[in-house]
């Protein structure tokens, strides 16, 4: 009987914690980078499209249809709530995008700022934050995405076998959302020659 007690007390102590995160939906609940897997150049006018994780966990949504309309694609997630817009207007003096959050402020603005035969170099101005950088091989799916020195994301075509698929490693602790946006927007951009 005293074991059985000191069991329950245990069990009540963790009930007031709250849940346990291992338990949590979220991809990175567990800990540890995770990777999404994108399909390459997937916006059409009127498709949907899901991004997943690698074992196929749909959390992301494009919704396509928008662009009909608005000229715009929504970024939803899981569940269908709106997270982000991404505009199709380009800014006539660069080559530029910019993603706005629900309430319609500007979250990031992304454009290149330099191409090289094998190697580019596109800007991500953060609003209120600090900005990134992509660099690597934009085209061939295989660069970075850092914030100063820190990494933020690597995208990769190694990791997939279909061949119109790329992967989007998101490290601990960083926006998954933030880091496949500026991914699909920079494949957008690159594969239309913008």
């Amino acid at each position: 009987m005293p074991h059985r007690q000191r069991q329950d007390r245990r069990d009540d102590r963790r009930s007031d914690r709250g849940p346990d995160p291992q338990a949590s939906s979220s991809p990175q609940a567990g800990g540890g980078p995770v990777r999404y897997q994108v399909r390459q150049s997937m916006f059409t006018i009127g498709n949907d499209f899901w991004i997943e994780t690698e074992s196929g966990q749909k959390v992301f949504k494009v919704d396509g249809k928008a662009m009909r309309v608005r000229s715009t694609l929504l970024f939803e997630d899981a569940q269908g709530h709106k997270l982000y817009e991404i505009q199709e207007k380009m800014a006539r003096a660069r080559n530029t995008m910019n993603i706005t959050d629900t309430a319609g402020n500007t979250a990031l603005k992304i454009h290149n700022a330099m191409v090289t035969p094998a190697r580019d170099r596109w800007q991500i101005d953060v609003p209120g934050g600090k900005d990134l950088t992509a660099t690597g091989n934009i085209m061939q799916h295989e660069y970075k995405i850092v914030r100063g020195r820190d990494k933020i994301a690597q995208v990769s075509k190694k990791w997939f076998r279909v061949r119109d698929m790329y992967g989007v490693e998101v490290f601990d602790h960083q926006d998954a959302a933030v880091a496949l946006l500026i991914a699909i927007v920079i494949d957008m951009m690159a594969s239309s020659g913008r």
